[in-house]
């Protein structure tokens, strides 16, 4: 019920009060129109109504008098059919008068030759068969609708009765001006019929006026309706788009544990599609680690945020940020679960990968100053050391100390040098360069330990990839140290394969793969750090520089490997500078 209130109340909220306003100002002027030109009508058809009645009554005593005239009846049998005549209980009175007010006949005989109609222009009605009306205040009740015109019997006097009331009305220079009938009925139930029909008109417009203001609230109702139901179609697509394609996973159930929603970062990690799933219980969708927070979320009803690892197959599991809830609705209706995860994978690469620039940071300062301290008394021990081979050039044993010594120190002094270069910032000189020019003049240097080693090398160089921003010497000591490590690692023989091709609009990618022993698992998140090298004679420098060289170059460099089966290097490097 609250919700149909709330529905009711956007509704209303989406009419503009200046169009419920705009719809009384409109309705209200023409239905009082309507109204008052109904019931000037009624009143109209009502005077129409008495009108014809009093002529017709009129008509009816000419017809009566001449009849009687006929007959040869006197006054008093004129005077007693006007009585009858008057007898209906819709007629007030009827009176008979001459030209000065005088009354000859009336209905009631008390009145005979008192005067009546002295306001009006009697002579003149008297001339003339026009029917005229009036409406005459009656102090006793309802008032007298009072219809009047000439009254002009046709026929002469009774013998003996000098009834002027008989007498024919002749021309105005006869000396008979002639006579004036007054009608008066009463409008006690013509009112009252009328202030009804009034009543029920004015009912009737109420209720048209009503019937037509919902009717006017009823379209703009359906119109705010139908823009709220688009406005919410809008909303609810763009939801819906937003939680399928939002970067984070989201497993949604309702009261019971059944799952209603699973998007496609959901889908992805976990490999299930949401058609395999939705509509099955949380405990056959859910993970393990999964499965025991949803546990917890069904049994404490609170806000959950938890760092756990997350088994996806027998062999792997999934760093995940976990943040699980409840919903409910405005009112506080429960309506089911929430779990929200995200992939912690890169983030927990670039916080090793912080903590090692940070570490390399520290020991590259470090470094650098223990270089500069080392490499001055480098220089006075490889000169004493060449002055007792000199010295003793005649005594093997000694002048052969000495040249071992000299080789030691100008062995020192090359890993100082690889030190300091890996401690200082590199200045990159970036002009177009060919990509496969560098790789072949590479491989050129190295082609000779190959051979020696029995290592073949294939090549995937596309002529399409053309010129990139590079350092050429830079870049080729890359791919030196590369092949190199390669050669190093297939001591038996084996294959070389290098390959480049555009890893999208922005990067290229390059390949180094070989087919020899592998870096151990343990191994390989160590393989970037300065002196960590499992060579017996490596300084461990090497991949570093290479790393910093990649960078530099605004690249990245990575590296997979499986023991036995050998390892392979990617180079991405920008396609632009």
């Amino acid at each position: 019920m609250r919700r149909k209130n709330r529905r009711s109340e956007q509704l209303w909220a989406v009419i503009p009060p200046w169009l419920i306003i705009g719809a009384v100002v409109i309705l209200v002027p023409l239905f009082l129109f309507m109204t008052l030109e109904n019931i000037s009508r009624q009143e109209e058809q009502t005077t129409r109504l008495l009108v014809e009645k009093g002529a017709a009554l009129i008509r009816s005593f000419e017809a009566g008098a001449r009849t009687g005239i006929g007959l040869h009846w006197g006054g008093f049998q004129l005077q007693k059919l006007l009585m009858e005549t008057a007898r209906e209980p819709d007629i007030d009175y009827l009176i008979v008068t001459d030209v000065q007010g005088t009354i000859l006949a009336d209905s009631d005989p008390s009145r005979l030759g008192m005067g009546y109609g002295l306001d009006l222009d009697l002579p003149k009605i008297a001339q003339t068969e026009t029917l005229a009306w009036r409406r005459v205040p009656n102090s006793e009740g309802a008032d007298t609708f009072e219809i009047y015109r000439r009254f002009a019997p046709t026929g002469g006097p009774l013998p003996g009765f000098p009834d002027p009331m008989l007498m024919a009305p002749g021309p105005p220079d006869t000396g008979n001006p002639g006579f004036v009938i007054f009608v008066g009925l009463d409008m006690g139930p013509i009112l009252a019929a009328h202030e009804e029909d009034k009543r029920r008109t004015i009912w009737m417009a109420v209720v048209f006026l009503l019937i037509g203001f919902a009717g006017i609230v009823s379209l703009l109702l359906a119109q705010g309706y139908r823009a709220a139901r688009s406005s919410l179609s809008r909303i609810k697509a763009f939801s819906d788009s937003l939680v399928e394609n939002m970067p984070i996973g989201l497993a949604a159930f309702d009261g019971s544990g059944t799952l209603t929603a699973f998007n496609q970062t959901a889908e992805t990690l976990f490999n299930r599609k949401a058609g395999e799933v939705l509509g099955k219980a949380a405990g056959d969708v859910l993970p393990g680690s999964l499965r025991e927070i949803f546990l917890e979320l069904t049994v404490q009803r609170r806000i959950i945020e938890r760092e756990i690892e997350c088994p996806i197959a027998e062999d792997r599991s999934l760093p995940l940020e976990v943040i699980a809830t409840t919903l409910a609705e405005d009112d506080g209706a429960f309506l089911g679960y929430v779990i929200l995860f995200r992939d912690m994978t890169e983030v927990r690469r670039l916080q090793q990968e912080i903590a090692r620039s940070r570490r390399l940071a520290s020991l590259g300062s470090l470094a650098a100053g223990v270089a500069h301290e080392i490499r001055n008394p480098l220089s006075s021990l490889k000169g004493f050391a060449t002055y007792f081979r000199e010295r003793y050039r005649d005594n093997p044993p000694d002048r052969e100390t000495a040249e071992v010594m000299i080789a030691e120190v100008d062995r020192l002094n090359r890993v100082i040098g690889q030190l300091l270069e890996f401690a200082r910032p590199m200045a990159m000189t970036l002009v177009p360069t060919s990509l496969p020019a560098v790789i072949r003049h590479s491989l050129k240097m190295v082609e000779g330990q190959g051979k020696e080693k029995q290592i073949g090398i294939e090549t995937v160089l596309p002529p399409e990839i053309g010129e990139i921003p590079l350092d050429a010497d830079r870049i080729s000591q890359v791919f030196m140290n590369l092949f190199l490590n390669a050669f190093a690692a297939m001591e038996t023989g084996g294959t070389l394969r290098v390959s480049v091709a555009r890893q999208d609009e922005r990067m290229i990618r390059i390949s180094v793969s070989d087919t020899g022993a592998g870096i151990r698992k343990e191994d390989l998140p160590r393989v970037f750090d300065p002196y960590f090298t499992t060579k017996p004679s490596g300084t461990g420098l090497g991949l570093p520089i290479v790393q910093k060289i990649v960078e530099a170059h605004g690249g990245e460099i990575l590296l997979t490997s499986e023991p036995g089966r050998g390892t392979t290097a990617t180079v991405l490097l920008p396609a632009q500078s």
